[in-house]
């Protein structure tokens, strides 16, 4: 896996929007981007497929849970955290 975990999330996430990557700013909200639910499930799993990690995110219930989707600098954090935990 290449490239920063950085790019690699604003690149799934540009990827469900059908954005450039440019586009995707840290601020930008998933609602801004026009991510809707399945958008979201579907950049979840990209995420952990990436990474081969486990994202506590629950789909019944996205604001709740330790994944925190806030904003894509949110977004990025939380897998900077999960990546550094699984491999410690």
């Amino acid at each position: 896996m290449t490239g920063s975990i950085k790019d690699q999330v604003i690149g799934i996430i540009a990827e469900q929007a059908v954005l450039e990557v440019d586009d995707v700013k840290m601020t930008s909200t998933l609602e801004d981007l026009g991510i809707d639910s399945l958008g979201l499930v579907e950049s979840i799993f990209a995420i952990e497929e990436a990474f081969d990690i486990q994202v506590p995110f629950n789909a019944n219930n996205p604001g709740e849970g330790a994944f925190d989707i806030s904003s894509v600098a949110a977004i990025v954090a939380a897998v900077e955290k999960l990546v550094a935990e699984q491999h410690s």
